[in-house]
């Protein structure tokens, strides 16, 4: 792990914290999901903490984030509240889309989280529309887009990347790279496995991360987020892993248990607890207590959603467009 001395006591605290409850939280919904309180698509985040936390801290809270399907954990890490996110997944209304987009669409505007999105890369362009916006209004916000390396395999992540340059927007795109697009190795379906690679070749910044170091993403998403901030679009290729499969569907069948366990044993939370330990910045004591108030929140989080209310079926057709019958009078 970086080192750390410009990182203070409470900071490194902070930071690992976040990383807890994403994970504690994402602990929880597999045991939910088995027991059918969470259905459809679920897509876990286990393994990646560090890519959604030291992305966000480095955020202001006027900045715009556009997530992908994976996306409890960079919401979480947004700031959005466990409750809502978890009543989300329940399908309740009191979740943050109300709960209608369940796992795989949790939004919250006023945070300007505007994720997550089921197409692979449909976000991108999204983010770059944000940007513009915030260029033509001269805001000086800042857009980071969050996607896969398997969306880096279709048209609009180019085509997204190419306009950004020409038109010198104020976005971050941030490749979590974990090696498989699904079921498929990146070797596999890449002439080109180095994604920075591709965005120099839109004459952008671009640069390989750690993802499972937490104090090397803070620090080069600070990097990146002060040249975006200045008018300039970059990208942060971060080089994580995910220990659970692709969704709760996924045999895992195209990678074997040796190679997880190779990457667990550079586990994000681990890996800080030791060195911010060695550094004199974290002790037991700390570490134990973030445990019980992160199972304590996680605990109100699954409450707060039982509780919560189902959408009455007479109300599904609310915020649902569709074409007009012709033959229908007014």
């Amino acid at each position: 792990m970086t080192a750390l001395p410009a990182l203070d006591g409470p900071t490194a605290l902070e930071l690992y914290r976040e990383m807890l409850l994403i994970r504690r939280f994402e602990e929880r919904c597999v045991e939910l999901y088995g027991a059918g309180k969470i259905r459809g698509f679920l897509h876990l985040y286990d393994g990646e903490e560090a890519v959604a936390v030291g992305v966000l801290r480095a955020l202001a809270h006027h900045d715009a984030v556009v997530a992908t399907y994976r996306e409890h954990g960079q919401a979480l890490a947004r700031g959005l509240p466990a409750g809502e996110v978890m009543a989300e997944l329940f399908g309740k209304r009191e979740g943050s889309s109300g709960g209608r987009g369940g796992s795989m669409h949790v939004f919250d505007a006023k945070r300007r989280f505007y994720g997550g999105n089921a197409i692979v890369g449909g976000g991108i362009p999204i983010a770059v529309g944000l940007a513009l916006a915030d260029k033509l209004l001269a805001r000086p916000n800042v857009t980071v887009c969050f996607f896969g390396e398997g969306a880096v395999a279709e048209g609009e992540f180019h085509e997204s990347l190419n306009l950004a340059s020409l038109w010198r927007l104020p976005v971050v795109f941030v490749c979590e790279n974990n090696l498989y697009a699904m079921g498929s190795a990146l070797d596999v379906d890449e002439a080109e496995t180095d994604v920075a690679a591709k965005a120099r070749g839109y004459r952008m910044a671009a640069e390989r991360v750690d993802g499972m170091d937490v104090v090397a993403v803070l620090a080069a998403a600070r990097r990146a987020v002060e040249i975006a901030r200045k008018g300039a679009p970059c990208l942060l290729e971060m080089r994580t892993y995910r220990f659970r499969a692709h969704s709760m569907f996924d045999s895992q069948g195209y990678r074997d248990k040796a190679e997880i366990e190779r990457w667990r044993a550079r586990d994000p939370l681990t890996a800080l607890a030791h060195t911010g330990k060695a550094h004199g910045l974290l002790d037991d004591a700390a570490l134990a207590a973030a445990e019980v108030a992160v199972q304590r929140e996680v605990d109100d989080a699954v409450a707060f959603a039982e509780r919560g209310t189902l959408e009455p079926p007479e109300h599904l057709t609310r915020h649902v467009t569709a074409p007009r019958d012709p033959g229908r009078r007014a």
